[in-house]
């Protein structure tokens, strides 16, 4: 037996972390609940992990099963695509490109009026992940704010993009205090790009504030908005969302990003051509340079 796993073994595992039943994955992949218990042993058997623990209230992943459910749907998502990828391509340039959530509203219709001329496929994801499909091959670019914060892959590059720092979104009749803490007492929605979540909390709690986190940018202002309290994320975004009536300032908290294309070697051309206008398209900064 191969010790590959199966496209169906791939389906297994996504459906049953999605339904968390076997007989629920079963129904959706129109085998028996059985068949697919037993399927799932056999795949177990082969990768030597336990990947579900199974009773009598449903199937729940093991930190290895969560991985592997995490792997089955990109690599489905791939598979997905070949045909349209395939179609398109004899129709002209195919680009898989990639970005984090928070990012995909604003890059993507960017990038489409850009490369009127190519295809996008388009791909969301966690930015190390990003790097490590365009390491892989399975992704042609990714634009990711973490390029300089891990080691790229042996076959990857990245180029400085555009630069963005932190900015306070203050809703209508928000009102901050003064001196050293002026979050004293307030709710403070926070959205960062990077994995620095933890120090921008600690700094925000510094000045008096209740951090809240939000998962992106617009879920960010969005909360602001409800809870009635000031929104701290990259400044790009705060003018991408603000409303007339709110106010974006400098955020009393430090914070600066830099966003890299990364693609392997050589850069493909049709992104080398129009990655010099990004900033300007995203309403960013220019890179302040330097690599990773």
């Amino acid at each position: 037996m191969s010790s590959l796993p199966t496209v169906e073994d791939l389906r297994l595992v996504a459906a049953l972390a999605r339904h968390g039943s076997l007989g629920a994955a079963g129904r959706e992949m129109r085998i028996s609940q059985p068949a697919a218990s037993s399927r799932l042993a056999a795949l177990e058997r082969r990768i030597g992990e336990r990947l579900f623990d199974r009773d009598t209230t449903g199937a729940r992943p093991t930190p290895a099963g969560r991985a592997l459910a995490a792997e089955a749907v990109h690599v489905l998502g791939h598979l997905e695509a070949i045909f349209d990828r395939t179609r398109a391509a004899a129709r002209g340039e195919v680009l898989s490109v990639g970005t984090f959530p928070s990012l995909a509203a604003w890059l993507f219709p960017a990038l489409a009026d850009l490369l009127r001329e190519a295809t996008l496929h388009q791909v969301t994801d966690h930015g190390d992940r990003l790097v490590e499909w365009v390491g892989e091959g399975s992704l042609d670019a990714a634009f990711v704010t973490v390029a300089n914060q891990m080691r790229l892959p042996a076959t990857a590059t990245a180029t400085p993009v555009a630069a963005d720092r932190l900015a306070l979104l203050t809703p209508p009749g928000v009102r901050l205090g003064r001196g050293r803490r002026p979050f004293a007492g307030l709710d403070v929605v926070a959205h960062s790009y990077d994995p620095s979540a933890d120090a921008l909390h600690r700094r925000l709690s510094a000045l008096g504030a209740r951090p809240k986190p939000a998962a992106t940018g617009e879920t960010a202002v969005r909360m602001g908005r409800l809870l009635g309290c000031p929104v701290v994320l990259p400044h790009g975004l705060a003018l991408a969302y603000a409303a007339p009536d709110e106010r974006v300032a400098p955020a009393p908290v430090p914070g600066r990003f830099t966003l890299f294309l990364v693609t392997r070697r050589p850069v493909p051309a049709a992104l080398a051509a129009v990655v010099g206008q990004l900033a300007d398209r995203l309403g960013l900064e220019p890179p302040s340079g330097g690599r990773p």
